[in-house]
């Protein structure tokens, strides 16, 4: 465990709201934020798939500082409520079906966490003879490589060409400080100049911006008052459908199976950059029956009462002690809300 960590986070906050009126009320709020550390790991274990489980640099932490690994750098959340007004010429059986229908929607979406881009992870091509090892690999520049990412591709979503086994910058550097790791069958090596596997890459931790996460949940109730039990007994038919687009929102790549760039030889793996879980779930619809109710009273304190007499509720099983300054109000002695799906 080191004590040494660093982490800052600034984020803008707004929000918008329209209060309820003519039956219709919405609200908007938006985040834009960015967390930094130089470590997200937990002393317990990690507590992110992606992170990078050890701590890489102790002698220089700000070697790892970088986006969290938890880090989101902009939340977008809308929802709204409609309540449908009904024909006021309608009666009966038509003024039934008609009335109480409300509407409900709520849309979210956000960037994605960051991720880190590795190679030959488990056989430490860098030689940092840690049983945790991670290498890095270099970050190329170029045509087509000023995003390091392709949205929307789940089966290539690494651009793996804008990377590059490290390099050393010339032949007496490569001769005095690379490991070419000679094949002990051929006598070759596996890695010959300018290649330098045990030279740390400049392509940093949490470089890379996994997909996002867009979704619409809608539902459809049906308010029933039935003044026959009580003035506020409510029998609720609800219609719940989470991600009604069906929209698949992909987790970023799996660490290290498809964030390793390379493997111990440096040749591709085949999979970088392949999107193989989701973060959300298909489109679900759910069916509720929600019975809602109150009990009130109106309350009128002691002096009015005179001593010890008590405050009966309209519902006849339920009663209050009266106490305090004398004062009269209505409050809300009890409420169920009862829920079956």
């Amino acid at each position: 465990m080191f004590y040494e960590g660093r982490s800052y986070y600034n984020a803008l906050e707004t929000q918008l709201a329209k209060r309820m009126s003519h039956g219709f009320q919405m609200q908007g709020t938006f985040t834009w934020g960015k967390s930094i550390d130089t470590s997200s790991a937990t002393v317990a274990g990690d507590a992110f798939g992606n992170s990078i489980s050890s701590l890489q640099f102790f002698f220089d932490p700000k070697l790892s500082r970088a986006p969290s690994d938890f880090n989101i750098g902009r939340t977008l959340v809308l929802n709204g409520t409609w309540e449908v007004p009904s024909p006021k010429s309608f009666t009966g059986p038509a003024h039934w079906v008609a009335d109480g229908w409300q509407l409900g929607v709520i849309f979210a979406a956000s960037d994605g966490v960051p991720f880190t881009p590795t190679w030959g992870t488990g056989d430490d091509p860098a030689g940092t003879q840690s049983a945790d090892d991670w290498a890095f690999p270099n970050r190329l520049g170029g045509p087509g490589c000023k995003s390091l990412i392709n949205p929307g591709n789940p089966n290539t979503y690494v651009k793996t060409g804008c990377f590059a086994v490290p390099t050393a910058p010339d032949h007496p550097f490569y001769d005095a400080h690379c490991d070419p790791h000679i094949d002990p069958d051929t006598g070759v090596p596996v890695f010959p100049f300018p290649l330098c596997p045990n030279l740390r890459g400049n392509a940093g931790r949490n470089i890379l911006i996994g997909p996002g996460i867009t979704s619409l949940d809608f539902s459809v109730f049906k308010n029933n008052r039935i003044k026959r039990i009580s003035e506020t007994f409510n029998l609720q038919f609800r219609a719940e459908i989470f991600n009604i687009l069906n929209h698949a929102n992909f987790a970023p790549p799996t660490t290290p199976d498809n964030t390793d760039i390379f493997d111990s030889s440096g040749g591709g793996t085949g999979v970088a950059g392949l999107l193989s879980r989701t973060t959300t779930t298909a489109r679900e619809i759910q069916f509720a029956i929600k019975v809602v109710f109150f009990v009130t009273c109106s309350i009128a304190l002691p002096s009015r009462l005179g001593p010890g007499r008590q405050c009966k509720c309209l519902n006849p099983s339920s009663s209050a002690q009266i106490h305090g300054q004398p004062h009269e109000r209505a409050v809300k002695l009890a409420s169920v809300d009862i829920r079956i799906q």
